[in-house]
């Protein structure tokens, strides 16, 4: 489809509009694209919606379902980029939100996504923090950030499964393969159920079961598109040793 499904519900910045006129042609010129079940994303209302994280290239897959969707999507940034005057001005008027790095655990992360939540916006994250390592590129295990979120807050958590955009850029390849065009595939999932886990006190264990279920859902979704079955462990990049900046593998032709 080359036409929104519903019509934009919130006040876009000139940056996001900008965006749209460069990004959007590109995407449809090198791409053609499935949205199943898009009318599971909200059409209002703070969110987090969590994906699987195959290639550089998915923040921008994945602003097309939204958007098409009749949402703008709010990616973390580093704040360091928002002190440059136009920088910070454009990734402003984008919608961006800026991240103080606070400490260790990724606090001012949590806080600015928590407030853009709170505020009505819908938050994109990938759980896995990185391009996954696993050798057939299924989703890794997760990380607490998008649970904590939602525990947070009692948003809904939307998973999606993609598949597609590593044919165009494969991960750590410095080359795209733009033609002929690939197909992107997305499948929006119902919302993960945490309910009972939103009254109970924020330890590890209830965290590890929210995020568990995250990547469940993902991994399901992901399978569904792929047509394949996921292995029964995920692939953990701590015991495989291998650092989040690691560049373990690069295809063939990169």
């Amino acid at each position: 489809m080359k036409v929104r499904v519903r019509k934009l519900q919130e006040r876009r910045g000139w940056a996001f509009g900008f965006a749209v006129l460069i990004v959007k042609p590109t995407l449809l010129a090198t791409t053609t694209h499935e949205w199943i079940d898009g009318h599971k994303l909200p059409e209002s209302g703070g969110c987090v919606l969590v994906l699987n994280h195959v290639s550089h290239l998915d923040p921008l897959t994945a602003a097309h379902l939204v958007y098409d969707h009749g949402r703008i999507p709010h990616y973390l940034a580093k704040s360091g980029l928002f002190k440059n005057r136009a920088l910070g001005a454009f990734l402003r008027s984008a919608g961006q939100i800026p991240v103080e790095r606070m400490s260790r655990n990724a606090a001012g992360a949590f806080d600015a996504a928590v407030a853009a939540v709170r505020d009505g916006q819908c938050v994109v994250v990938y759980p896995e923090g990185t391009l996954t390592r696993d050798p057939d590129l299924w989703p890794m295990t997760g990380k607490s950030g998008a649970a904590r979120i939602a525990l947070e807050t009692g948003c809904p958590v939307i998973p999606v499964g993609q598949w597609g955009a590593h044919e165009i850029l494969y991960p750590y390849a410095k080359k795209p393969d733009l033609f002929p065009r690939k197909r992107i595939t997305m499948k929006v999932g119902d919302p993960v159920d945490l309910t009972d886990l939103l009254g109970l006190p924020r330890e590890q264990h209830v965290i590890q079961q929210a995020t568990d279920r995250i990547m469940a859902a993902i991994t399901a979704l992901v399978e569904d598109v792929r047509g394949g079955r996921a292995p029964a462990e995920r692939f953990d990049m701590r015991r495989a040793g291998i650092r989040p900046t690691g560049n373990p593998r690069k295809k063939d032709d990169a």
